[in-house]
């Protein structure tokens, strides 16, 4: 079937590595959320405000309860389908149980969202941004956020863009930044990269002194790294908790990255299509038109003018 040929069944299982999975609903709590869709159902009022569109949804108690849910398992799929399982962890897969909020600000007026796979451009995530999670007093956390698209020498390499580890609650600002804050610098002509923000929990204090980086560090070779190794390094004292990531392509505040940041030279691609194949040429060509044999003259007159 179309389902075999997709999900063959020689695959084997991913390694799970995620927190251990929270309680699931109680049976009352199942009765409960049961009565309360029973109850709507049968509310003439709720029915004619959705019929008038009338309704008014709290979207964000809405929100909450999705985060609470099925939440995680959407993020999981959403960052599978995008790869960031495959070339972050190597295969290895986790729920983001932990509901990780990034936003960038713009002056003070807007603010930047980062979902899972919105788009933000260079200028808008010049600046760290604010961070937010849920997390229990006493406990540590570590964030990370990572290139795996835009390395300039090693395909399988990354750029570390921040690294801020033993972090008490949520206060990232209380944590040990091992390397500051870089801007993206997705250079032009290579498309979309993706920008990925990782949450780890810890079990106990970790010596990163292994993974500091010089301040200021603007060298590309020093920022080089691994999310896969870093992670392998620290496993047995800390878990993949949160997940955001956001896709970013070239605008005109990466040239001055380059240029006053990095200082070096900015890198230009440009994409050269192959030439077009066109199957070996047949003498007589069946149910084929006339330019048929414009695919196979050396200049470009064109045949249907000198018949």
């Amino acid at each position: 079937s179309h389902m075999q040929f997709f999900s063959p069944l020689s695959e084997e299982p991913k390694t799970d590595i995620s927190l251990p999975r929270a309680k699931l609903l109680q049976a009352n709590e199942m009765k409960e959320r049961k009565k309360i869709l029973r109850e709507n159902h049968q509310n003439a009022e709720m029915e004619r405000a959705a019929r008038l569109l009338t309704m008014l949804i709290p979207l964000d108690e809405v929100r909450a309860e999705w985060e609470k849910t099925s939440g995680p398992f959407h993020k999981q799929r959403v960052a599978e389908h995008c790869g960031v399982f495959r070339d972050l962890f190597k295969g290895a897969t986790f729920t983001p149980w932990v509901t990780l909020t990034v936003e960038y600000s713009q002056d003070d007026e807007h603010l930047v969202p980062v979902y899972y796979g919105n788009i933000v451009t260079p200028s808008e995530a010049a600046s760290p941004p604010a961070v937010c999670y849920e997390a229990d007093k006493g406990s540590l956390w570590t964030l990370l956020l990572t290139n795996p698209d835009g390395h300039l020498r090693e395909a399988d390499s990354e750029y570390l863009h921040w690294l801020v580890t033993n972090i008490p609650g949520n206060d990232i600002r209380s944590g040990k930044e091992i390397c500051h804050y870089l801007p993206p610098f997705p250079a032009m002509g290579t498309g979309y990269h993706r920008f990925i923000f990782l949450l780890f929990k810890q079990d106990c204090p970790i010596d990163f002194s292994e993974d500091v980086r010089p301040m200021p560090c603007h060298s590309l070779k020093m920022r080089t790294f691994s999310t896969f190794d870093f992670y392998r390094k620290h496993e047995d004292a800390m878990t993949p908790a949160g997940l955001a990531f956001f896709q970013c392509q070239w605008d005109s505040s990466v040239t001055w990255t380059f240029h006053q940041l990095l200082n070096m030279r900015e890198p230009v691609f440009e994409f050269v299509r192959p030439p077009v194949y066109h199957p070996p040429q047949v003498k007589f060509p069946r149910h084929q038109p006339l330019r048929y044999l414009d695919r196979y003259r050396d200049t470009e007159e064109p045949t249907y003018g000198i018949y």
